[in-house]
């Protein structure tokens, strides 16, 4: 027998039998070894089994722990890319909301400064308006004033000196000249001089 094909179990060696000779070996002590070794290849037959069990269960976690950590990195990946493409969109949402921003903050200064033209046009139409409405009063003014004048001139006061009357200018002693005479309110002056 070669040790390529010899193949040793526990039950050999219990039923393993050895001729008789005359010098021979001690039966007794043979059977004694023949049972320890036995006993020691049963032992290490389920050290072996066991061992070839615990091997299994190991490379069944090890198999277990590869799709787990496989499942993490497939996962990491995943989460890595929905980490890029949510910063991403949140950049193009960002870029679009200044945009928007930016659109929104020009037409607004479009329609102030419109709306500026427009009030200045007005407040120059206004002036325009009141520079005129000023100038028809202060000739209207001027006129009832030089009427008045010559009312004052062209009549004399009837029951003499009247406090504030208008009096002409020819009017002798202690009258006052035309200059003299009570002055014009100071609202009239004031639209006069303008």
């Amino acid at each position: 027998m070669t040790d390529d094909v010899f193949r040793l179990t526990p039950l050999d060696l219990r039923k393993q039998e050895f001729r008789k000779v005359m010098r021979g070996f001690d039966p007794a002590e043979v059977d004694d070894f023949r049972v320890r070794a036995a006993d020691e290849l049963e032992r290490v037959v389920r050290e072996r089994l066991a061992l070839e069990e615990k091997l299994k269960q190991l490379q069944e976690q090890l198999a277990t722990f590869k799709e787990r950590e496989k499942a993490m990195n497939d996962a990491l990946v995943a989460a890595q890319q929905l980490r890029a493409e949510t910063r991403e969109q949140a950049e193009r949402e960002a870029k679009i909301i200044v945009r928007e921003a930016e659109a929104e903050a020009e037409r607004r200064v479009d329609r102030a400064r419109r709306e500026l033209e427009r009030l200045e046009t007005a407040a120059q139409n206004l002036a325009r308006q009141n520079h005129a409405y000023l100038a028809v009063l202060r000739g209207l003014v001027e006129r009832q004033k030089a009427e008045l004048d010559a009312m004052a001139d062209a009549q004399p006061a009837p029951f003499g000196k009247v406090a504030g009357a208008i009096q002409p200018a020819e009017r002798a002693e202690g009258e006052r000249t035309r200059e003299g005479r009570k002055s014009s309110p100071k609202w009239i002056k004031n639209i006069v001089e303008e």
